[in-house]
């Protein structure tokens, strides 16, 4: 490590700018995709990369369907009558519904096909069976809805009385009426469904056309390829958005302080992007705009910082996988790695247009594969909050995020990977019939 690199790092380990950002990303509030608050979150971004020394910094809006939350009720009418709190999941129709209660488990589609879906209320848990891959809400609610389904209602796994949210579509009003409940609610509505009982659903929302925004400035030299260094900035409404992704646009303002002090190979690119929770659209925005083929590698900021170790998602990229390898042995870090291509987060619109891809995430340091917990634990809930924040380790992961960083631009070659590569990853990991469920898979792979 040169002696700049050095001092640079030295200093993170002490510096307060980290949590004086998300501290004032959280007290925004409402950062939701088109809203006043997602914007504010883009000019805070903004100021991050000014005062880190990035040039030619700039906010730039995309046009999307902006989603907003109105009232929503949730009743069992026989054979007893009783309210129960829930909140709409966004792109959920405005609609009222009734119908019988089912309890489809998982929510799987082996699940589904073994009660009577049609024209009833399904109720399905946030999280996954063990053994199998991670199912994501969007593929249980596409497998419902085709199923004939009247009702969605995905019930949480973590107690505490939370009704999770999270998108039913990418950018378009679902089919059918969804909403989310907690734990205890849908103890009790599965306890409900065994007894027959039937459900009436109310809920009012909104589709309008609607506006976000990106910010991204660069750092480095100025040469014609580049390093892609991305976080989302918004988050849903229901809560701050502390972990999900406050955290992960923490670690990437931080990085981008720590990369103006290093010797770079390459420009690097650093941004922030909204409407991540509503179907990655500003990175889907950013990918359109970029010239793709000067872009070597894209670094997705999106989970890091919530918890104690580092965690990389490298896409099937063995380049990839070696240079996490080589910064986590020369750091004295640990760093896990997954090789699974996923589809879930601002990577996804880059990948499929064949560039190379590393998502950080965090797991935390007692974590193994056989104790993970399934599911989101805070995020997507009302206790997605600042106090859950532990800022040693957005400083830690904006070192390694730093220094990952400045090995893949002195990377010769990260090879891009083909559609047909990433498919064939996808279809060996089971996640071709949900994609299509959820309706992300491309097009022009069918």
């Amino acid at each position: 490590m040169d002696a700049e690199t050095a001092a640079a790092v030295g200093e993170a380990w002490t510096d307060d700018y980290p949590w004086e950002f998300v501290t004032r990303l959280t007290e925004i509030g409402d950062r939701m995709g088109g809203s006043p608050g997602e914007r504010r979150a883009a000019e805070l971004v903004g100021e991050g990369f000014e005062r880190a020394g990035a040039r030619e910094v700039t906010v730039e809006s995309f046009e999307m369907n902006r989603w907003s939350r109105g009232d929503a009720e949730l009743a069992v009418t026989d054979p007893v009558e009783r309210s129960f709190e829930t909140i709409a999941l966004p792109y959920s129709p405005p609609g009222e519904v009734r119908g019988k209660l089912v309890d489809a488990g998982h929510g799987t589609p082996a699940e589904l096909d073994e009660v009577d879906v049609e024209g009833n209320v399904v109720v399905a848990s946030t999280t996954t069976p063990k053994g199998s891959r991670f199912i994501h809400r969007m593929e249980k609610f596409g497998h419902a809805a085709a199923a004939g389904a009247a009702a969605f209602v995905f019930r949480n796994h973590k107690p505490g009385q939370l009704p999770p949210t999270g998108s039913l579509r990418f950018d378009r009003e679902a089919a059918i009426p969804g909403v989310g409940v907690s734990l205890e609610t849908g103890d009790w509505l599965t306890d409900y469904a065994e007894r027959d009982a039937r459900a009436a659903l109310r809920v009012d929302a909104e589709t309008t056309p609607g506006t976000s925004h990106n910010t991204h400035g660069q750092l480095g030299p100025d040469t014609d390829d580049e390093i892609l260094v991305v976080g989302h900035h918004d988050a849903h409404d229901i809560a701050e958005g502390a972990l999900d992704n406050g955290c992960g646009i923490t670690v990437v303002v931080a990085a981008a302080h720590l990369l103006a002090e290093m010797d770079l190979d390459l420009r690097v690119r650093v941004a922030g992007v909204g409407c991540e929770e509503v179907g990655l659209l500003g990175a889907d925005a950013l990918a359109e705009r970029l010239d793709l083929d000067s872009v070597r590698a894209v670094v997705n900021v999106d989970g890091a910082g919530r918890f104690r170790n580092l965690r990389a998602h490298t896409h099937g990229s063995e380049t990839m996988e070696a240079v996490v390898e080589s910064v986590s042995e020369a750091a004295n870090q640990p760093v896990a790695v997954r090789e699974q291509v996923h589809p879930f987060s601002d990577h996804w619109p880059f990948l499929k247009r064949g560039v190379p891809a590393l998502q950080l995430h965090s797991e935390r340091a007692a974590e193994t594969a056989a104790a993970r917990e399934r599911g989101r634990g805070w995020g997507h809930t009302h206790a997605d909050t600042r106090d859950k924040v532990d800022d040693r380790n957005l400083r830690e992961h904006a070192v390694l995020t730093a220094l990952l960083v400045r090995e893949l631009a002195a990377t010769d070659e990260v090879p891009r990977p083909s559609a047909e590569s990433v498919a064939g990853n996808l279809r060996s990991g089971d996640y071709e019939e949900g994609m299509k469920a959820a309706g992300i898979w491309p097009e022009d792979w069918q």
